[in-house]
């Protein structure tokens, strides 16, 4: 990890650095796929309060075994594009951040093996080998995304209007208001409307464009 950086890009995770939506890979395995998609999406539309909504999908997945993390990280499809961008990133001096609604269990290996440089995640709580459906610690909803993109900036000396955010749902948007650039990629009506620019093919390549020379 670099410790000073000409820009910083900080992405969402699911459906934005990656395809899936890691929470439905885990309720998979409860056999619960389905009613966790639909509460995933109406959060990401904001029509319901993030963590709240976030507490009552990871109850859904209590007494899954601590296996399912290996098996939905063997399930995870990158973005298209996502390695184009991390390396034009890093070719031109910057450094990319990922902040997530998910959790750290899957993108502690997910986000190195893409060349993330820093991550944060929510942590579900274990107990004997199985969730318990409960999220250990703070939860990672809208303000801690922006307040990471901040403090982020800061430990790499980068000053707010050289960073870029983004994301998909409407967790993402104080970050993306914080940022020099807020960037809606496959992205919800609301975020849509509310970002500096959309993306809408699903390529990440599409950003590096954006990116200063």
């Amino acid at each position: 990890m670099p410790d000073t950086a000409r820009f910083l890009v900080v992405l969402d995770a699911d459906s934005t650095l990656i395809r899936n939506e890691v929470i439905e890979l885990l309720a998979d395995e409860a056999g619960r796929g389905a009613e966790v998609a639909a509460a995933t999406e109406a959060a990401m539309r904001g029509e319901v309060d993030f963590a709240t909504s976030l507490r009552s999908r990871v109850a859904a997945l209590t007494g899954v075994s601590t296996d399912a993390f290996a098996r939905a990280i063997a399930r995870i499809e990158p973005t298209p594009g996502v390695d184009e961008l991390v390396a034009a990133v890093h070719e031109r001096g910057g450094a990319v951040g990922v902040v997530s609604g998910g959790f750290h269990e899957v993108l502690d290996t997910v986000a190195p093996a893409l060349g993330v440089d820093v991550w944060r995640a929510n942590r579900l709580a274990v107990r004997d080998g199985a969730l318990t459906g409960e999220v250990d610690g703070e939860i990672v909803d809208a303000a801690a995304k922006a307040d990471t993109l901040r403090r982020w900036a800061d430990e790499f000396g980068v000053p707010l209007y050289l960073t870029f955010a983004i994301g998909d749902g409407a967790n993402d948007l104080e970050m993306m208001k914080v940022a020099g650039l807020g960037i809606a990629f496959n992205a919800k009506p609301a975020v849509r409307r509310q970002a500096d620019l959309v993306v809408g093919d699903v390529d990440l390549a599409q950003v590096v464009a954006l990116l200063p020379r």
